[in-house]
């Protein structure tokens, strides 16, 4: 059999103004054909498709087409939504022949000019291939799935874990695919649409409600045969579209009653839940930035809920450094930020130069104002970095300069990369984040690169565009109404 393979990512946040860009997506590697295997290795879900691949023991001739992922962030522009349209049908002509297409996408995804970017890849895909080869989607767990995305796609199958399992998702697309194509299985789906939202302070599947929907699935899967993937899809929760809100899949294999049945009690579930998916545990900023302080050892890790630029946020919030430096604390810290402006002023000042100038908030400027600081240049870097710890195996973070602000080491980049999320970031730039007391990450459950370092975790209550007052975002798209924006008797 041949089966051809597209992964293409971006995840957006509708309350952060800058737009992403091709460049955001060449910073973590654009490669297409033979390279998407070369580069990719056992990576992500790249890695996924090629261990499932290995496993079947078939005759399998894999065709990759194009891998393209970009970080959260603002609205993909029109030019990259063009771009990747002319791709996928270059790609899937050249294929020539193929017996099914491994789509691995997010499913969160918006353009300047469209709500539902992949849904409309996925039925680009379906024009194309016609209404028999099979496509199986694999996405992200906090996609926005849509009626387009289920009618153009044989299966869909999502991420079963938070923090993320990429490889795993890969995996598991590939082996139905694969079963697929062979008559092994026959997919069909159910799927039902929840008018829910929630703050993302919930949103780890080891603990809590998010835990107990996700375990029900697992078991769904594990006492029937005929269920071959349960998707929770608790949509992230800064995408304003038409179709938004939470959504649950159940593929099955062949049995339509039993996929609507099952669809059906994993939606209930997560509805009788909905008032506990909007716990908050995020304490204010001075109180926040006091208990760091207080803590017998580091590293302290304070989560920058409203910043998460992991969830898509700007990265231009400086509310942690304000407190900080206002409190008169002296306590060592981290903190990472994206402003290409301070970074041009910062490099034509020269390492070594003491400079004024403000900081912070030159583009969420709904959230963040700039902040006036004086500091000393450490380092300026070219910003590239190898990775050994996540789904890309090099980023390029733009320019990148290391200053320093009393205790405060600014880790101030013009690319978007992994902030300051990943420890092994910081090590690239001469910075070793043992010995700091404290750690401002720039992610709202991704905690898990610096958890072998971590002495504790401390969600801080941040405004911004990924803010977990989710009513005091300015909606206007969703569909209403919607909880926890209003009372809403029933999912139905």
């Amino acid at each position: 059999m041949r089966l051809a393979v597209i992964h293409i990512g971006q995840e957006t946040n509708d309350f952060n103004p800058v737009p992403t860009t091709m460049r955001d997506y060449e910073s973590f590697g654009l490669y297409e054909g033979a390279d998407v295997f070369d580069r990719m290795g056992n990576t992500g879900q790249i890695g996924g498709y090629l261990a499932a691949v290995e496993a079947a023991q078939r005759q399998i001739q894999s065709v990759p087409i194009i891998r393209a992922w970009a970080t959260a962030g603002g609205r993909i522009t029109v030019e990259c939504r063009r771009f990747f349209e002319e791709k996928i049908k270059a790609g899937l002509k050249a294929a020539g022949k193929i017996d099914g297409l491994a789509l691995q996408v997010h499913g969160a995804c918006a353009a300047e000019d469209q709500d539902d970017v992949e849904g409309a890849q996925i039925a680009l895909c379906r024009k194309i291939l016609g209404p028999d080869i099979p496509i199986v989607v694999s996405l992200d767990h906090h996609a926005n799935i849509t009626r387009q995305m289920v009618e153009n796609a044989t299966a869909i199958v999502a991420h079963r874990t938070q923090p993320h399992d990429p490889f795993d998702t890969g995996r598991i697309g590939a082996e139905i695919l694969i079963k697929t194509v062979a008559g092994e299985v026959r997919p069909v789906m159910a799927w039902r649409k929840l008018p829910l939202l929630s703050h993302q302070e919930q949103f780890l599947t080891s603990k809590g409600p998010m835990k107990v929907w996700f375990d029900r699935a697992r078991s769904m899967e594990a006492e029937d045969r005929r269920i071959l993937h349960v998707a929770n899809c608790p949509m992230q929760p800064w995408l304003d579209v038409a179709e938004g809100g939470w959504a649950a899949i159940v593929v099955a294999d062949g049995d339509k009653g039993v996929a609507e049945a099952r669809a059906d009690e994993i939606a209930d579930l997560a509805w009788s839940m909905r008032a506990e998916f909007q716990k908050k545990d995020a304490v204010s900023i001075d109180e926040a930035v006091r208990m760091a302080d207080r803590a017998p050892k580091g590293i302290v890790c304070l989560s920058d809920t409203g910043d998460t630029v992991f969830g898509g946020s700007s990265g231009d919030s400086n509310l942690i450094l304000e407190s900080i430096l206002r409190q008169k604390i002296q306590s060592t810290a981290l903190i990472p930020m994206i402003e290409p402006v301070t970074v041009a002023r910062l490099v034509e000042a020269g390492a070594g130069a003491t400079v004024t100038l403000p900081i912070g908030g030159h583009y969420a400027t709904a959230f963040f104002k700039p902040l006036e600081v004086t500091g000393t240049v450490r380092r300026i870097a070219d910003g590239r970095v190898q990775m050994s710890e996540h789904r890309s195996p090099s980023i390029d973070m733009g320019r990148t300069v290391i200053f320093e602000v009393g205790p405060v080491t600014l880790m101030i980049s013009e690319l978007r990369g992994v902030a300051g999320n990943v420890p092994e970031v910081y090590r690239a730039f001469g910075v070793e984040p043992v010995g700091y007391k404290m750690a401002v990450l720039k992610t709202a459950s991704n905690f898990q690169y610096f958890a072998p370092i971590t002495s504790q975790l401390i969600r801080v209550d941040t405004t911004g565009p990924g803010q977990s007052d989710v009513a005091g975002l300015p909606w206007k798209r969703v569909p209403r109404p919607i909880y926890p924006l209003e009372e809403v008797a029933s999912w139905r």
